[in-house]
């Protein structure tokens, strides 16, 4: 059957929301604590990719772009990622470290926001993880100009060849352009979707060293 995309029927997808809740009273008041307990029922409920993270950034003028990413790594201090540093988010973040994320788990109508600073984690641990991951994965990572023009597939296939070719041992060293980044929150919302958009929005706000809990209106 072929449905008719117009107006009318996007303003009329609904979903009313009843299996959980969330108050004062059950959070952790340590928000990173908080986010592993949802984390980790997001990894029993079995969803797919949990750790994808819509990646928000803004240039130097304000202008925003957004992406998905994967959670690589969790701190006490931040939530870490990896990418090419010479992309257009690496870009974006080389000029403005102020960034967001934001975790969507729709099968457990849940949501995460998280607002902060993006720096740079060391050498030797983007290294470590680098080497850690799949041959493939490195060569991606390696010959890839993310976020350039490129003449076509072709171009990038024929990379990968020449690089296997160079490194027919298998050991392909970190590009140095290419490592992780953490963001260190400075604001961290829980969202848990509630009946009749009543829903729970609890937000946690880092002011000198402290995080402060606040209800938010839905």
């Amino acid at each position: 059957m072929i449905v008719k995309i117009d107006n009318d029927f996007i303003q009329n997808l609904r979903q009313d929301y009843k299996s959980k809740s969330l108050s004062e009273s059950d959070i952790d008041q340590n928000p990173i604590q908080q986010f592993k307990i949802w984390f980790e029922e997001a990894l029993q409920a079995k969803l797919n990719e949990p750790n994808a993270m819509t990646l928000a950034t803004a240039d130097k003028n304000g202008k925003p772009s957004a992406r998905i990413v994967l959670l690589k790594g969790l701190e006490e201090n931040g939530f870490i990622f990896y990418t090419n540093y010479w992309s257009r988010k690496g870009a974006n973040i080389a000029e403005n470290p102020h960034a967001a994320l934001v975790f969507f788990w729709g099968d457990l109508e849940r949501q995460v926001r998280v607002e902060g600073e993006i720096s740079k984690i060391s050498g030797e641990l983007s290294s470590a993880y680098f080497n850690s991951r799949p041959l493939g994965s490195k060569i991606g990572a390696t010959i890839s100009p993310q976020s350039k023009v490129i003449a076509s597939r072709e171009e990038l296939e024929l990379a990968c060849k020449a690089l296997e070719e160079k490194h027919k041992d298998g050991i392909i060293p970190r590009p140095e352009n290419w490592g992780g980044y953490i963001l260190k929150p400075n604001y961290i919302e829980f969202w848990q979707g509630r009946s009749s958009r009543l829903h729970d929005r609890l937000r946690f706000k880092l002011e000198n060293n402290v995080w402060t809990l606040e209800r938010l209106a839905p």
